[in-house]
């Protein structure tokens, strides 16, 4: 682990909190704007995690700022999709709790020392959720596509695998803390 507190990818993590305000100041007004928001933010999530772990940069301060930044993202977002009503509050509840047991459970571990990484279900539910909310931001057709639907198909998915990977993240939780 990386003895620097601030590296690029802290700074990067740290611009990601940065962008959520104006998000959610944005995105209700302008919903294709916060897309654009959205985007940048979802890309320095993959660059901070990339150059994290290519050049050993992973530090403490990054190991709890950026899941925190990730569920302050998709959050916000999920309720900003529920206030436009693009996406049905239950939704937006499963994923938000889900978001919440598992970020709990995950700092827990951290705290015994443990690190318990993501599975492929979930990271298969991150890319889901963040390419659903882009769609579902913009929500316009493009080519005879209509993304709003797409992204609602694709957000029904996205909860789903949010189940999946928390039913799945508890398993492993309990087997490593034992």
């Amino acid at each position: 682990m990386n003895i620097r507190i601030f590296n690029i990818p802290t700074i990067l993590t740290i611009v990601r909190i940065f962008i959520i305000p104006i998000f959610i100041i944005e995105a209700p007004a302008n919903p294709q704007f916060g897309a654009f928001l959205f985007i940048i933010a979802s890309i320095t999530d993959f660059l901070d995690g990339y150059l994290a772990r290519k050049f050993g940069q992973i530090t403490k301060l990054g190991i709890i700022l950026d899941p925190i930044a990730d569920k302050l993202l998709v959050i916000s977002a999920l309720i900003i999709l529920v206030d436009i009503a693009r996406v049905p509050a239950w939704i937006a509840t499963v994923i938000v709790l889900r978001e919440f047991i598992i970020t709990t459970m995950r700092f827990y571990a951290l705290s015994r020392g443990i690190v318990i990484p993501a599975e492929t279900a979930g990271k298969v539910k991150t890319v889901l959720q963040m390419l659903s909310i882009i769609l579902l931001l913009i929500a316009e057709e493009i080519y005879g596509v209509d993304l709003y639907d797409l992204g609602l198909i694709l957000i029904y998915i996205a909860t789903f695998m949010a189940v999946l990977s928390g039913i799945q993240y508890l398993f492993h939780f309990w087997r490593n803390i034992k």
